[in-house]
């Protein structure tokens, strides 16, 4: 079924004050700052504000007001969930954002410093990284966020991998780590690439077969701590070995790898785009052509990214989440008050886009279920 691109956005009004967050407290002040070297971003923050307790707002249908039916602009399957619960989804190809968006923003967290890598753990909850505050925290469903791991070596991004083990990329511990859930101490993946100590690794991916793909901007460090001469993306195979994909990024920031892990996405932040590349039957990835481009005039610039089970590319910055079709054809954004630092699929069912924003945490409910 072809595609048609149209413009959808959601936007939840928030207000608050300017200041910085205290890590003791979980108390925050606002803060109208560029984070660059700390907070794993190269775009000027907006102003953002504390709230003692997440908020919400009520979901929002999106069926037709006369019929009570979904939209018919795609074709839809009655599915049960784990709990019975009858649920509806998308069978072709969404082809706008009406056929993707089921709910609006939720506010879940807040009064962080400056949050990424959210994840979903199978076994219910979210973990997402606050970089400055040296912590990974976990989220559940009637529950308010907790301080999960400290010290979390400034993590990023993070993946589990098919053993259930929590993999990060740490700006402090400039590595790639890997730990079981409960350990106290994680283990390290790679920290070097031919003898040199890597940069800050940011974002990762993990193919089935235990591959690692990863990208290494100089965020989490000073000028003078840098060894490598370039940012790189890299791979590490089931083996351990550490191989470059490509040394010619500006700014590689976040990665994700197609269903069928056919393909490797990874924004260039500076670069405002999206590039890809083909993964061989090995593992290794080659090409690197650009996919789309993502300028924009709106607060932030390509960073974090997610795939839902179409192929469908969800890419933060540019005013919210963009999402983008296999063909390249952006189907629109969904809007976030604030500048959106990293997206990851999540729910018992996979179909709710949780977003890392700074300061805060947001969940908006979907048809479609992630990757």
């Amino acid at each position: 079924m072809k595609r048609v691109s149209w413009m959808f956005s959601l936007a939840l009004a928030c207000g608050g004050s300017s200041g910085e967050t205290d890590t003791g407290t979980g108390t925050s002040t606002s803060t109208d700052a560029s984070e660059t070297d700390a907070t794993g971003s190269d775009t000027t923050t907006t102003t953002t504000g504390a709230t003692d307790t997440p908020t919400s707002t009520a979901p929002t249908s999106t069926a037709d007001p006369t019929t009570g039916e979904p939209p018919t602009t795609a074709t839809t399957s009655t599915t049960t969930d784990p709990t019975g619960t009858s649920t509806t989804g998308a069978v072709d190809p969404p082809m706008s954002l009406a056929d993707i968006v089921d709910g609006e923003l939720e506010l879940i967290a807040d009064g962080h410093m400056f949050t990424e890598g959210p994840i979903w753990n199978p076994e219910g909850y979210l973990l997402y990284s606050d970089i400055p505050a040296n912590t990974i925290f976990r989220w559940a469903e009637g529950e308010q966020p907790s301080a999960f791991i400290t010290p979390s070596g400034n993590s990023n991004g993070l993946a589990f991998d098919a053993m259930g083990r929590l993999v990060a990329g740490e700006h402090g511990g400039r590595r790639i780590s890997r730990r079981t859930i409960g350990d106290p101490d994680a283990e390290t993946v790679v920290d070097e690439f031919e003898g040199q100590r890597l940069n800050s690794p940011n974002d990762l991916a993990i193919r089935s077969d235990g591959t690692i793909y990863f990208t290494d901007p100089p965020y989490g460090i000073q000028p003078n701590q840098q060894e490598l001469d370039f940012q790189g993306v890299f791979r590490v195979d089931p083996q351990g070995q550490i191989s470059l994909v490509a040394d010619d990024f500006d700014r590689p920031n976040g990665i994700a790898l197609s269903p069928d892990e056919s393909l490797l996405y990874v924004a260039d932040t500076n670069g405002e785009h999206v590039r890809v590349f083909t993964v061989e039957a090995d593992g290794h990835a080659v090409g690197g052509e650009v996919f789309v481009d993502l300028q924009s005039d709106l607060p932030g610039n390509p960073d974090g990214m997610a795939v839902d089970a179409f192929g469908d590319l969800y890419v933060s910055g540019g005013g919210g989440v963009r999402v983008v079709t296999p063909d390249a054809t952006v189907l629109g954004t969904i809007e976030v008050p604030e500048q959106v630092t990293n997206c990851k699929f999540g729910d018992p069912d996979g179909k709710a886009l949780f977003i890392t924003a700074q300061a805060r945490v947001y969940r908006i409910r979907l048809k479609v279920a992630g990757a």
